[in-house]
């Protein structure tokens, strides 16, 4: 399973998700990647806690021995790290992505990235992809790359329309690149119970028959913690609220993609 999570809003909490759904399958005994494709490098801070510049591999370097054919290549997991948390690894961002990205365009590289997914099928029972807040070449070429997209939302008016963009979106690279890719459905992120119009959004979304997941995630306080504690929820308070909402959410997910294979 390769699940991206996408967004072009900023600030929507796609790091946020996309490591704490790895940290629960892994700590589940499913062996899980995540790849990191945002040049904030946020999930690689979060799960290894340094930056890019302090590392020897990572995407950057997959995407430039892609540029150079002759050159003998890494296989395919010696991209990744192996993070402090039993059975998550990681394939790090890189400061190299935004320098290369024309050369990449130009030189038609785009379905480079579902060849090392598909490459890595084999070491990972999941994989979750963090991508830019912006649909450029990289995230072009995850949703290529991937069966299943997740979408955070953050209940206000400006998300919203976003949200009917996005799902334009999804639709095209199905029809022209990746018949394949699945809507997981939108997640209800930085959700705030007691205001009134993260609520109405959410009601007036389902009333127009859009993928609404039925878990919210709850804006607290212990996520920006856990980012600067370098755990994921599972293992920095795994009885706290928010980790139990991504629990659910994780199997929520589970679930629908077993029903789907069934």
């Amino acid at each position: 399973m390769r699940r991206v999570v996408f967004n072009q809003k900023g600030g929507v909490g796609k790091s946020s998700i996309t490591c704490n759904l790895a940290a629960i399958a892994a700590s589940r005994g499913k062996r899980v990647l995540v790849l990191d494709l945002d040049p904030q490098a946020n999930s690689t801070h979060y799960l290894l806690g340094t930056t890019p510049d302090n590392l020897e591999t990572g995407i950057g370097a997959f995407y430039k021995d892609s540029l150079n054919p002759g050159r003998k290549k890494n296989a395919p997991i010696e991209y990744a790290y192996e993070t402090e948390f039993n059975n998550l690894f990681i394939i790090p961002s890189s400061p190299e992505l935004s320098d290369i990205q024309t050369k990449l365009e130009s030189r038609n590289k785009i379905y480079k990235l579902r060849s090392l997914l598909e490459k890595l099928d084999d070491d990972f029972d999941e994989m979750y992809i963090d991508t830019a807040p912006a649909l450029n070449f990289y995230t072009n070429s995850a949703l290529i790359g991937a069966d299943r997209c997740l979408i955070p939302f953050d209940c206000d008016a400006f998300s919203r329309q976003a949200l009917y963009n996005i799902l334009g979106i999804l639709e095209e690279i199905r029809e022209d690149h990746n018949e394949d890719l699945k809507v997981d459905g939108i997640v209800a992120n930085l959700f705030q119970p007691r205001a009134n119009l993260p609520a109405q959004i959410i009601e007036e979304l389902k009333a127009e028959n859009h993928p609404v997941l039925p878990v919210y995630l709850n804006h607290s306080v212990k996520m920006r913690e856990s980012h600067n504690a370098n755990k994921p929820l599972i293992y920095f308070a795994p009885s706290h609220n928010l980790t139990q909402q991504f629990v659910e959410l994780y199997e929520l997910l589970d679930q629908k993609q077993k029903k789907k294979a069934g």
